[in-house]
């Protein structure tokens, strides 16, 4: 129904959001992910099937099986590999290699002692910022609003017009990552 309704993409998650069994046995999350593929396949959609290695959210933190899941799941049929949670540049840099042809989705969904153009530099082909961008426009709200409940408007004094948004998106390249 997603790719009939023409949707770009779809994530498929391991993750079980049991505590006691927090990961799909690997055969069973494989099948989840050979049945998204197939259901693409068959309506003939151009959509991007990302498979996500949940272990690092899910508690258990072990590359290797992040590794180990990623590659199953790109032989399944996933065209873009992801496993929310890597950190360090030689986690990123063993997906990367794991990887292979495929491209690599990183999080990086605060502050990163990595810039865009250091991630592409690994290898990784997408970034996702996950709340981040959510999370500071809440920290910017909350600002303004207390010093609201406080009598002052300071809160709004870094505020931008609406045009700084169309500025910041007319006729740019698209980005390199």
């Amino acid at each position: 129904l997603c790719v009939e309704a023409g949707v770009s993409g779809l994530s498929i998650e391991d993750s079980t959001g049991d505590p006691g069994h927090p990961l799909f046995d690997i055969e069973v999350a494989v099948a989840r992910l050979s049945a998204a593929r197939s259901a693409i396949d068959k309506v003939g959609g151009d959509v991007l099937l990302t498979a996500r290695a949940e272990c690092f959210f899910a508690g258990v933190p072990d590359l290797d099986e992040a590794i180990k899941r990623l590659k199953a799941y790109a032989n399944a049929g996933a065209d873009c590999l992801y496993a929310p949670g890597i950190r360090s540049r030689e986690q990123i840099e063993a997906v990367v290699a794991a990887a292979g042809p495929l491209p690599v989705n990183v999080l990086v969904g605060s502050a990163s002692e990595f810039s865009v153009a250091d991630l592409a530099g690994f290898g990784v082909r997408r970034v996702s910022v996950g709340g981040g961008l959510a999370m500071v426009a809440w920290d910017a709200f909350m600002t303004a609003a207390t010093t609201l409940s406080q009598g002052s408007f300071d809160g709004m004094l870094h505020r931008r017009p609406a045009t700084n948004l169309n500025e910041l998106f007319r006729d740019k390249p698209p980005a390199s990552v």
